[in-house]
């Protein structure tokens, strides 16, 4: 990555370093954008074939600014891109996880491999790197740890299983580490964004099952899909949230002198934790449920012999 020459900064030194995973695109991009305006030190990190993205989006390595590659499912390139960052700037004042991935399936349709590739990204890369990067802050007893989680960390969503899962995981983790590191100094929180207007919801994947069903009428939960899938993109495209405001929150969670375990990352998702702590469970589930798109339909479908027939598929 060429190195962009910047006129010396006497208050370099003494400027925060900010360590950020999933930087090179999305609200990782926003959020490397807005820091690169600010008052930090900045350790980019995206996946060695997305670094490109980072001079195309005019982001470059100069005094303040280092890009390493990273792939946080690669305990290897954890601990590199850690100790790059170190050796680089000395220290890491702030842990940023916002690498992440979601896969759309029920949660019948996830096999071994699928559901832990789905819990690799977004719950175990980000413990991985909070190990690593907490002994320093421990010894400075100083640091930051800004999580990116969802509102699918606190309400689950049919058709998203696994991945409120991972997320709900990072979440439960992410609170004992708050009371765990307090007494070193250390600041731990959730940014929860809900829908934002982007077109991050194309890049869901899905599992070998839910795709087959997707396209399959006679599937038992094609109706899950065929409703499910459409009615996110159109909240995505109605949210007046952008990637960047999102960016502003987790600024916001990094410059606050005393901030919160967890933080509303858009307007939907305080309603969404509004909704959740004022309403009786049993209330909210049911509101929720009758809520759901074309609920009608769901359950109606399938064939008797399909499941037996995709068992023998393997």
């Amino acid at each position: 990555m060429q190195r962009v020459a910047l006129p010396a900064d006497p208050r370099a030194e003494s400027l925060p370093v900010v360590f950020l995973t999933g930087a090179s695109s999305g609200l990782g991009l926003a959020l490397a954008r807005r820091l690169a305006r600010g008052p930090w030190r900045l350790v980019l990190s995206a996946r060695t074939d997305s670094l490109a993205r980072f001079q195309a989006a005019g982001l470059g390595e100069n005094e303040r600014t280092a890009i390493v590659p990273l792939d946080v499912t690669r305990a290897a390139e954890r601990r590199a891109a850690v100790a790059a960052a170190t050796a680089r700037f000395g220290r890491i004042d702030a842990l940023v996880n916002n690498a992440g991935v979601a896969y759309r399936s029920v949660l019948e349709h996830v096999r071994d491999d699928e559901r832990l590739a789905q819990m690799d990204v977004n719950f175990l890369a980000p413990m991985e790197l909070v190990r690593l990067v907490l002994p320093q802050m421990r010894a400075r007893r100083a640091g930051r740890i800004v999580n990116v989680s969802s509102v699918g960390g606190m309400m689950a969503m049919p058709t998203m299983a696994v991945y409120s899962a991972s997320k709900f995981a990072l979440e439960g983790a992410s609170e004992a580490l708050w009371y765990e590191v307090r007494p070193f100094g250390v600041a731990v929180t959730l940014v929860e964004p809900g829908f934002v207007h982007s077109e991050s919801f194309a890049n869901t994947r899905e599992t070998q099952d839910s795709a087959r069903s997707i396209v399959a009428d006679d599937d038992p939960y094609h109706a899950h899909y065929e409703h499910m899938q459409p009615f996110i993109a159109r909240l995505m495209r109605l949210s007046r949230s952008t990637p960047d405001f999102v960016a502003g929150r987790i600024e916001r969670a990094l410059t606050m002198r005393s901030p919160p375990l967890r933080m509303s990352g858009t307007p939907d998702a305080f309603l969404f934790t509004a909704l959740r702590r004022l309403l009786p469970r049993r209330l909210y589930h049911a509101l929720l449920y009758r809520g759901l798109p074309g609920i009608a339909r769901w359950g109606a479908g399938g064939t008797p012999g399909l499941r037996a027939e995709r068992t023998r598929q393997g």
